[in-house]
């Protein structure tokens, strides 16, 4: 991706999820993925997309399970009156 392209997604992505703590970073070398990052933790990577002239980013987001929260017990569906 050029650096205007990541510049427009960047902007895109931080208006959309209301966070200026969203950035885009380029890769070191030609042909890497272009990363996402929240403050100093990169969360996923950006892929341009050009089929048949019509552009588009594809965003994946990566969750590590080491991550998230210890997992609750599920809470039992609410019973209704009779």
């Amino acid at each position: 991706m050029k650096p205007s392209d990541i510049a427009r997604v960047q902007a895109y992505l931080r208006r959309l999820l209301g966070s200026e703590r969203i950035t885009l970073l380029a890769p070191a070398r030609p042909g890497l993925s272009v990363e996402v990052s929240v403050q100093d933790e990169v969360i996923g990577t950006v892929h341009r997309d050009d089929e048949e002239g019509e552009v588009s980013y594809s965003v994946m987001l990566t969750v590590l399970e080491e991550d998230l929260p210890p997992a609750s017990a599920p809470t039992p569906p609410a019973r209704g009156r009779r």
